[in-house]
């Protein structure tokens, strides 16, 4: 699915707000009913999506719903869409993992999110409190670090996705599903950013730029004056060339 065709009809209803750099969407007759938006929709291995109609809840305790401005598209959709590990098949699924969106509603218990805050959701994340999170570990979290087998919320291991017609379950995808203009989250997987940010541009950051990053600065854990190559400019070989040239020597490949 084309980001920049989810890009202009996302415009096109938001009016104003996409141009507001600060807070000040209003959820008005949505905050905790049933909203009925367009989704992109797989119900096979290897099928072709289908646009229709979805019907997305109400988010519940520590939760979060969000109005998706922009989604991109990363190789983690292709190998689900291609679903060569059985364990992995749950259809009918909405995908998508990497976007950029606005805070519709929040659900019982959430604190550090509100109405109108731009955030960007993201498919590891953290509890706090296991002992993974309690240590540099976070990525590992017990209760909300990936795992493609999931396909339903973490607290009540129930769906937020209905069809419009028959009302059939619609399952989750990475924590996040983000190929539909709704989608509901675990707050733990929900990251406020500056509404300053020119959120169109944001949503790599919920994958392709932090994977460039981390590679460089956890991964192969990069010191200071080091001579570096990068292997394949694509948008995460860039990411991780951004996160070095400052301090080292960088051949690109």
């Amino acid at each position: 699915m084309r980001n920049d065709t989810i890009q202009t009809q996302t415009n096109r209803e938001m009016g104003s707000l996409y141009a507001e750099p600060a807070n000040g969407f209003h959820a008005k007759n949505t905050k905790g009913q049933v909203i009925t938006c367009k989704a992109a929709v797989l119900w096979g291995p290897k099928e072709a999506f289908t646009i229709e109609d979805v019907e997305v809840h109400p988010p519940q305790k520590m939760e979060v719903r969000i109005k998706v401005i922009c989604t991109s598209i990363c190789h983690t959709d292709l190998g689900a869409w291609n679903a060569l590990n059985e364990a992995h098949r749950a259809f009918p699924r909405i995908l998508g993992h990497e976007a950029a969106g606005i805070v519709e509603s929040v659900g019982e218990g959430v604190v550090d999110l509100s109405e109108g805050d731009h955030v960007v959701p993201v498919f590891n994340g953290e509890c706090g409190e296991c002992v993974y999170c309690i240590s540099s570990k976070t990525n590992l979290c017990e209760r909300y670090r990936v795992d493609p087998t999931r396909c339903v919320m973490t607290g009540d291991s129930k769906t937020r996705f209905f069809t419009k017609k028959g009302g059939q379950p619609i399952y989750h995808f990475l924590n996040t599903s983000t190929f539909t203009e709704y989608t509901v989250l675990d707050s733990a997987c929900v990251v406020k950013i500056n509404p300053n940010a020119p959120i169109e541009k944001m949503s790599l950051l919920s994958c392709g730029v932090t994977t460039g990053v981390g590679a460089a600065w956890n991964t192969a854990n990069v010191k200071n004056g080091s001579s570096v190559a990068v292997f394949g400019l694509g948008a995460v070989g860039l990411a991780a060339n951004l996160s070095l040239r400052s301090s080292m020597s960088v051949l690109w490949l």
